[in-house]
């Protein structure tokens, strides 16, 4: 795929995050693409479903094993609004997810009390190399203060 495909998937995971949070949600979506196509999309629903495992790369995880028909999501790339949190990255190994995309950083999500950087520190988890392919893009048009901020 091209870069300004990954940056349509991408834009389109941040516009689900600025959804979420309209709707009274945390400001996280995420998108699965495989061979070209929207297999799965899901936002944060900590907040509604009060299950903290509720992320939105979780939930679009658990979209695309049914569509799919398995759990082998090779061949499958997943943009994220922020960078994956432990959790999130590890299921997106364990499902076999072919890359990462992400718009935002633990470092641009630091100030708004969004980063995940202090559980990597704590469980000793390094991205040094990262297990997969963890890509960050700039969000078309977006900022951090956009998606974290008041």
């Amino acid at each position: 795929m091209s870069e300004a495909e990954h940056r349509r998937w991408l834009a389109q995971a941040v516009d689900l995050a600025l959804e979420n949070v309209k709707a009274g949600g945390r400001p996280f979506g995420a998108v699965l693409v495989k061979d070209g196509a929207l297999v799965a999309s899901g936002v944060n629903r900590m907040l509604a479903t009060n299950d903290p495992s509720s992320h939105a790369e979780m939930e679009a995880l658990r979209q695309a094993g049914p569509a799919l028909g398995g759990v082998d999501l090779s061949g499958a790339v997943l943009y994220a609004s922020g960078h994956p949190c432990p959790m999130c990255l590890a299921a997106a190994v364990m499902t076999r997810v072919s890359a990462v995309y992400y718009a935002f950083s633990n470092a641009d999500a630091e100030p708004y009390g969004f980063s995940s950087a202090a559980t990597y520190q704590a469980l000793g988890v390094t991205l040094d190399p990262p297990p997969l392919p963890l890509t960050q893009l700039d969000a078309p048009g977006r900022t951090a203060a956009d998606l974290y901020g008041d």
